[in-house]
């Protein structure tokens, strides 16, 4: 029996001479208690969360155009292994900072499992980062699950804190957008962040979407939040 983290992440490690957006499993060892990865350890790289804060907790928009371009390439990658996050997070998501261009890569399977077009019922992630069906229904399915997901991080790029933070707000309450972004950004974020499950567009419709095709965009304020009420 392979415990269903290291399954994972045995599905989505690349064949020879390819490469992957997921930190690849070097080696395992099931203790009973415990259960030991070796992963790779890209150098240099931070968090998402680290690199955020490192430019003053919040994002111009230009880069946070590119870093969520390979996030959907990475997410894009994963389901076409049959995998599904779960938690797709601001600490799941290093960033390479080795070139001019971020890589993401993403870490902790620990909450994923297999992917399949039903529904699941079992909670897991992160709370703040759970769905509006999920708080309504107690389902929910993979893919408006990811985007959400996907929404709520682009989201804590751009504005230095995360748009939600209780069950009412994520249900309820539309997040206060900053007036500084693009039309082709605010067109995404709002998708992404659709309360209705069904109203959110597919991850390879995301990939194709105008405002991540387009090379020119406005900066929002650099003005930093709060520290108190930040991403961190």
């Amino acid at each position: 029996m392979v415990p269903l983290e290291v399954a994972l992440l045995l599905k989505v490690k690349p064949a020879a001479a390819e490469t992957s957006a997921v930190v690849t499993l070097l080696d395992w060892c099931d203790l009973h208690n415990d259960l030991i990865l070796v992963l790779e350890r890209p150098v240099p790289c931070m968090e998402l969360l680290d690199f955020i804060i490192t430019r003053g907790y919040i994002l111009q928009e230009h880069l946070a155009k590119e870093i969520t371009k390979h996030l959907v390439d990475a997410l894009l990658e994963v389901h076409s292994k049959s995998v599904f996050h779960r938690d797709i997070k601001l600490d799941n998501i290093l960033i390479e900072t080795s070139s001019d261009v971020p890589r993401v890569r993403l870490i902790d399977f620990g909450c994923g499992t297999l992917l399949r077009d039903g529904g699941y019922t079992r909670k897991e992630g992160t709370y703040e980062y759970l769905t509006p069906e999920w708080f309504q229904w107690r389902w929910y399915k993979a893919e408006p699950t990811t985007v959400w997901q996907l929404g709520v991080v682009l989201f804590a790029m751009l504005h230095g804190h995360l748009p939600f933070k209780h069950e009412r707000q994520i249900v309820c309450e539309d997040p206060a957008i900053s007036e500084g972004l693009s039309v082709g950004c605010l067109n995404f974020l709002l998708r992404c962040l659709s309360k209705k499950s069904e109203a959110r567009p597919s991850l390879e419709t995301l990939k194709n979407h105008y405002w991540l095709m387009t090379h020119y965009s406005r900066t929002i304020p650099t003005t930093a939040p709060n520290i108190h009420n930040s991403v961190m």
